[in-house]
């Protein structure tokens, strides 16, 4: 039984990156189907005005935090995560655990060149892993239907999109039972980082919690209002929420009465 924590109106899995990829493995043995959601500031403050994005994130199987200021919050509301679980990181664990289970594995997101280096990168780090499908991820909404025809079609039991939130999300959740996937995650734009297009955060800043200004440098136009927006709501959310614990209304919750994987 995995602990579940509430915070900020969003239910944390308390797992390390490698319980994810033990649940991952189990699900995959189990016959069952579900989908790995990895939430960090930008995406937990988005859930709050996008109806639909939050549905499919409490519909998940397993929820990760994938932000160090969420691993700090956490233990000062003393519902503690282990560790930060980032996406780019797991899809490494999750091709791990799909060669050991020698099951098929897509991937569809970014353009073509680069998801071919993704799929090229990750047969390095994993001979023996099995990619039965590399897409990119640019197709109309009248295409989508077509995508998800050729992912089922492909055999797939792990599927990876990399398409930004909340697209990847919006797919999964549209065409759910049509991919025949039993596993799947969106990780957004992991696949520039793992072809090696985009460098990551050096580790100190990882630490301290400035990957984000890290991202923020390399892409200021894009990115600048999304942070200063997200950035300064979390931080007003974050104080309201150790007020509420300094005053006894912390609570929490374990995955048996909160949240079951999709079957």
């Amino acid at each position: 039984m995995t602990t579940s924590h509430n915070i900020l109106n969003c239910r944390f899995d308390a797992v390390s990156e490698a319980g994810a990829a033990q649940w991952a493995q189990e699900t995959l043995r189990s016959g069952k189907r579900g989908h790995i959601s990895t939430v960090n500031v930008a995406i937990l403050m988005m859930m709050r005005s996008d109806a639909r994005l939050k549905k499919y994130i409490d519909d998940s199987g397993l929820i990760v935090a994938d932000g160090q200021p969420l691993i700090w919050l956490s233990k000062l509301l003393r519902k503690p995560l282990p560790e930060r679980v980032a996406g780019v990181e797991l899809v490494n664990e999750l091709v791990n655990v799909a060669s050991e289970e020698k099951a098929g594995i897509y991937l569809m997101g970014a353009k073509q060149d680069i998801v071919e280096d993704v799929a090229k990168n990750l047969t390095e780090q994993t001979p023996n892993a099995q990619f039965v499908g590399v897409q990119d991820g640019y197709f109309t909404p009248e295409e989508a239907t077509a995508r998800a025809q050729a992912i089922r079609e492909s055999g797939a039991k792990l599927l990876i999109v990399a398409m930004g939130v909340p697209r990847q999300e919006q797919f999964l959740q549209d065409h759910w039972e049509d991919l025949n996937v039993q596993l799947a995650i969106g990780v957004g734009g992991s696949f520039d980082v793992i072809a090696g297009r985009t460098k990551r955060a050096p580790q100190w800043m990882q630490t301290v919690g400035l990957e984000w200004f890290f991202r923020l440098s390399q892409e200021p136009k894009r990115l600048a209002k999304r942070y200063l927006i997200t950035n300064s709501q979390f931080i007003w959310l974050s104080g309201w929420a150790l007020l509420g614990h300094l005053l006894g209304l912390g609570k929490t919750t374990t995955q048996s009465d909160a949240r079951q994987p999709l079957v």
